[in-house]
């Protein structure tokens, strides 16, 4: 419904604004824009101490990969994308956040989550270590592991949770509970040789649910907490060479494992510690997803749980697998799973209260995805590029054209698998660009094409989005460091 211009300027005018006669004042732009003013102006600070803090982390997913998510949500839901609002997006605080590392440009995860838990900035490939230490240096790590903001939480009281969609091992999850020169060393036939300083990150995970750090554990990894000679229950044997056995070990400590969608749902209430190993390595893409729960619905599960501890908790939940989907070029795979975790996002919404829990939304980095041409509004973002309608508001139907008389898609990556460039028998590389349909490049499978040939497309370094709401979200804003987001989060729960 349109706002009168009148009734525009009265509100302009009772806001403080000088009166004047705008003759756009009937817009539905306008009119928006001026809602969201009054919106701004109604805001106003939660000093509340947060009694919850909830870290949301897509992997991957920058400022680019969400613009495309943005859209593909949007247009699923019948509508031209570009207007859609996911559901962090309306959060009232944001930030742009830098992602280099102490030695890398471009960061991979595992700096990228210690600096988000311990407040500093560390190398690449290490987890939660001095950024002084050299990758991979078993024999200085003891003294130099960082202190967490699980392990402060534990030692207020709170209950800890860690859920993601990649192996719990894997980097992002392992940042909640374990310390390590090296991120791979996910069990310990992956250590290296007299490396006697160094636990395996599966081995610290056993250690953090012994002594009561982690409460809740949910993701993939399976095969990294069992030994050799043991078949689990999909067919898949385990690859620890110790004979250890982690999933009796913790069930002998009187916690609950679970392997699949059905065991989820007879979790039992109880004080034990739940593990949850829905794959023997990382949980299956949501476009795939078959017997195993939904990121929203571990995100329920695990608020539901850590609720019961009167004295609050801290829960970091990860979409792992925007990441790989990103690596493999499949950008089809990047949106379905980026919709997951909007729809993660939005049960925790639902389920706290604003007033005590604080609520972070962000990514580790970015990926290499660019985005082409002058696309006419409603172009499939999973498709090609359409031309923009002079006469109306949606594209005209008619795919653009680049200088080789081809079109192309919406998105793409500068490198990756799809790659327009092919090895040759004399191991140089040529090609062209391959002719694409619409049809073609909206398939679930397509690799988006991209420009410099690697097996897996790479991060980038580029800024990304933090999204606050709750208690001490105000303090989130302008360009930050990465690890502010620590500072932040301690600041809200220790806040007087």
């Amino acid at each position: 419904m349109k706002t009168s211009a009148l009734a525009v300027i009265a509100a302009m005018t009772a806001s403080g604004a000088v009166a004047q006669d705008i003759s756009q004042a009937d817009s539905d732009w306008f009119t928006a824009g001026q809602a969201t003013i009054e919106q701004r102006l109604a805001l106003q600070p939660n000093t509340n101490r947060a009694r919850n803090i909830i870290l949301f982390n897509a992997d991957g997913n920058g400022v680019g990969t969400n613009y495309a998510i943005r859209l593909f949500a949007g247009q699923q839901a019948g509508g031209l994308g570009d207007d859609h609002v996911l559901p962090y997006e309306a959060f009232p605080n944001m930030a742009l956040v830098k992602t280099y590392t102490v030695n890398g440009q471009t960061p991979d995860s595992a700096p990228t989550a210690s600096a988000m838990l311990t407040g500093v900035k560390s190398k690449n490939t290490m987890i939660n270590v001095d950024g002084d230490v050299a990758v991979g240096d078993c024999a200085n790590l003891p003294g130099n592991e960082l202190t967490t903001l699980t392990q402060i939480a534990d030692q207020m009281g709170k209950s800890i949770g860690v859920i993601s969609t990649a192996r719990l091992t894997h980097a992002t999850p392992a940042a909640a509970y374990a310390a390590t020169a090296n991120r791979d060393w996910e069990d310990d036939s992956l250590l290296p040789e007299g490396c006697d300083t160094q636990k395996d990150i599966a081995a610290q995970l056993f250690d953090a649910m012994e002594a009561g750090l982690i409460d809740l554990a949910m993701g993939g990894g399976r095969q990294h907490f069992l030994p050799t000679d043991v078949t689990d229950d999909e067919g898949r044997t385990g690859t620890r060479t110790d004979g250890r056995n982690l999933v009796e070990e913790i069930t002998a400590l009187g916690g609950q494992y679970v392997w699949n969608d059905e065991g989820f749902a007879a979790l039992e209430a109880g004080d034990g510690p739940v593990l949850g190993l829905f794959e023997a390595s990382h949980m299956q893409y949501e476009y795939d997803r078959t017997g195993e729960p939904s990121l929203a619905e571990m995100t329920s599960a695990a608020i539901e749980r850590l609720s019961a501890n009167e004295e609050g908790y801290f829960l970091s939940i990860e979409a792992g697998r925007v990441d790989h989907a990103n690596h493999g070029g499949n950008l089809h795979r990047v949106l379905t799973d980026g919709v997951a975790f909007a729809e993660a996002v939005q049960t925790a919404i639902d389920m706290v209260d604003d007033t005590d829990t604080l609520i972070l939304v962000t990514a580790d980095h970015e990926h290499a995805i660019a985005f082409n041409g002058y696309c006419g509004r409603g172009s499939d973002i999973t498709g090609l590029c359409m031309g923009i309608n002079d006469a109306g508001v949606e594209h005209t139907g008619e795919p653009e054209l680049a200088a080789d008389g081809k079109p192309y898609t919406v998105a793409g990556y500068l490198n990756g698998a799809g790659s327009v460039l092919v090895e040759q028998e004399d191991g140089s590389y040529s090609g062209e660009r391959p002719e694409v349909s619409n049809e073609e490049a909206m398939d679930a499978d397509y690799l988006q094409q991209a420009l410099v040939p690697m097996d897996s497309e790479t991060h980038a370094g580029t800024d990304v989005a933090l999204y606050a709401h709750g208690p001490w979200a105000h303090l989130v804003g302008g360009t930050i460091e990465q690890n502010v987001i620590f500072h932040v989060m301690h600041h809200a729960m220790t806040a007087e």
